[in-house]
């Protein structure tokens, strides 16, 4: 561990010198920064691991239940499991996509589920991220540059070596490949992820391409190389959002989607990784509904426990957050990034009487959850003290043949001492995280 620590400033820099930043693009202006790594890592023992990925599972797989029965025969809402309206006024739901299936009917095949542990090691589940979920390069890289300064650290302390993200990943691919090669299809080089969107293409072996590079002839997709040759594409692991994909479907004046993506797919000709249309189940709202999902369609109770949460959409609820306002968090369903989060102590009487007002103007907006008081991981400061910051886990599973959860993951942390946030996007940095064999 010291040879780790000793060596950290280098591997910062060394992380610098192979562009792993990340991108903000906001207010008109690109602006890249040094997604910090600290060198302690977080360590997840082997039975709590076990623990976590029955969890994982459980939930991956229900979500993509709930994903199939609503863009097919929507039971779930004939049943009034949830409410109609909750469903199709969601921003994620896309109406092209309603009976769509896709390649081997799976819609979320990388899930990017951010969980936190609480004080009293309990470990709750935050959000479910099905759309283009982002991170798994930054401990893979990590922990590539660790091995290099200090090669003995991993194999003294038994910790699963985490190399095997891209094999799982290229598993996905080729599982629901249509006929032709591997694409990873980017915005481009001032995209916030770029840096990943290279480094996983490089390790799987698939096409690094951006949306001028591939055509749609006939319902299928071709990759044109620099010489002109035409390539069959049968699977697209695409790091585009949705309404940027299809100009001819969704937003139509993208520069960065593909003119007829969305029918070659439609027709079965070219698989999309993530599915088109899984905002719909990672909306902040549907979340409150997923242990219901999961007794819905796997007939079990949901192992992990979602943040006690509110949706002021129901009278019942809407009367408690007003009653207990200071001492929740406000979510706008509609953000990310750590963006539209309100915590109710923060606010002064003003705001707070402004922000109450626009909650019951538009209470489907909003969710409302208790302040878990998470648990604190060490990081080195700018001085190399070791401080308490909070720390959240981005779990990878992995759905073709069947759900895999990655031995690994994202842990992010806040490097302001106040802050519950811990977005790369608002300042906070990442650890390795260490999943022990036994």
């Amino acid at each position: 561990m010291n040879d780790l620590i000793r060596n950290a400033e280098t591997i910062n820099k060394l992380l610098s010198r192979y562009g792993v930043k990340f991108g903000i693009y906001k207010n008109g202006e690109f602006r890249e920064q040094l997604f910090p790594f600290d060198p302690i890592p977080r360590i997840i023992g082997n039975d709590e691991f076990s623990y976590l990925e029955k969890g994982l599972r459980q939930r991956v797989d229900a979500l993509n239940c709930f994903l199939s029965d609503i863009y097919g025969k929507k039971q779930i809402v004939k049943d009034r499991v949830i409410p109609e309206e909750f469903i199709f006024s969601a921003k994620g739901f896309l109406v092209p996509c309603d009976g769509v299936t896709p390649p081997k009917g799976i819609y979320s095949h990388i899930s990017g589920i951010d969980l936190v542990q609480s004080k009293d090691n309990n470990w709750y589940v935050l959000e479910d991220n099905l759309r283009v979920p982002s991170g798994a390069s930054y401990p893979m890289i990590a922990r590539e540059l660790q091995r290099r300064s200090a090669p003995d650290a991993f194999t003294k302390n038994d910790v699963i070596d985490n190399r095997n993200y891209a094999d799982l990943l290229k598993e996905v691919m080729d599982h629901v490949n249509t006929g032709g090669i591997n694409v990873i299809l980017s915005p481009g080089r001032y995209n916030a992820a770029f840096f990943e969107h290279s480094y996983l293409a490089e390790k799987t072996g698939a096409v690094l391409t951006t949306g001028k590079d591939i055509v749609c002839e006939n319902d299928n997709l071709y990759y044109i190389d620099y010489n002109g040759k035409k390539q069959r594409v049968g699977a697209v692991y695409r790091r585009i959002s949705d309404e940027y994909l299809d100009p001819m479907t969704f937003y139509e004046e993208s520069v960065i989607g593909i003119p007829h993506i969305f029918e070659a797919y439609r027709k079965g000709n070219a698989a999309l990784l993530n599915a088109p249309g899984n905002g719909v189940a990672d909306d902040k709202g549907i979340y409150y509904f997923v242990p219901k999902m999961i007794k819905y369609y796997l007939g079990e109770e949901a192992i992990l426990m979602n943040a006690p949460t509110y949706l002021p959409y129901y009278e019942k609820d809407m009367q408690y957050v007003l009653d207990n306002f200071d001492k929740l968090v406000i979510k706008d369903v509609a953000e990310a990034g750590g963006y539209g989060v309100v915590f109710g102590s923060s606010l002064t009487a003003e705001k707070k009487s402004e922000f109450i007002a626009l909650l019951k103007a538009e209470p489907r907006r909003f969710i409302a959850q208790e302040v878990i008081d998470f648990y604190d991981l060490d990081i080195l400061d700018e001085n190399g003290t070791k401080v308490p910051r909070k720390a959240d886990l981005r779990a990878f599973v992995l759905t073709g043949r069947t759900t895999k959860v990655w031995a690994s993951g994202l842990t992010r942390f806040s490097r302001n001492p106040d802050s519950f946030i811990v977005n790369s996007s608002q300042g906070g940095g990442f650890k390795d995280t260490w999943v022990l064999s036994r």
